[in-house]
């Protein structure tokens, strides 16, 4: 007699689908596809379907990033970072990952310069992210990168306003990573 395990791994599961056959798997993406908005946004970024396949990952990460304070939405920095590792894994093109971060970093700063945030902890957030965001800009061919860097330089700007250091953190950061095209 054949016993379960406990805790089924990609393995276990690669094994079962050797067994399917063509319909079978297409009907299984079609389930998944059915299951969530996040399926489907994986699955139309990763086969290149659509308009704007980051437009999912945005929507994701403005919702977290600013909320609607008079619905009494919370923030979720785990969440808005979700989508960006939601679309690494689906696609993970740096032009669209540096476009997520970027974007990330003008919603977060924007929030917290109009609405106000007192987190220590959501701050060194968005300073890691802005971080991480110049070092992926600086991957990209240098035709793309002006661009981004002004949009990120407006975000240092703003983030003076933001208190905790945040813009001054930002300075330097701008001035370590920043190449002139």
């Amino acid at each position: 007699m054949a016993t379960k395990k406990a805790n089924p791994s990609w393995i276990d599961v690669k094994a079962k689908l050797a067994e399917v056959d063509s319909a079978g798997l297409l009907g299984l993406l079609q389930d998944l596809y059915a299951a969530s908005k996040d399926n489907q946004a994986f699955l139309h970024a990763r086969l290149h379907l659509g308009g704007d396949v980051l437009k999912p990952y945005k929507a994701t990460i403005a919702r977290w990033l600013w909320p609607d304070v008079f619905k009494n939405q919370d923030i979720s920095v785990a969440k808005a970072k979700k989508a960006i590792a939601d679309y690494k894994k689906a696609v993970g093109q740096t032009e669209g990952l540096a476009e997520l971060m970027v974007f990330y970093c003008e919603q977060d700063s924007g929030f917290c310069a109009e609405v106000g945030q007192d987190d220590e902890s959501h701050f060194d957030a968005l300073v890691r992210m802005f971080e991480q965001a110049l070092k992926t800009i600086a991957t990209l061919p240098e035709a793309n990168r002006p661009a981004l860097w002004e949009r990120l330089d407006a975000v240092r700007q703003r983030s003076h306003n933001i208190g905790y250091g945040v813009g001054e953190n930002m300075d330097e950061l701008l001035a370590e990573h920043w190449v002139d095209d």
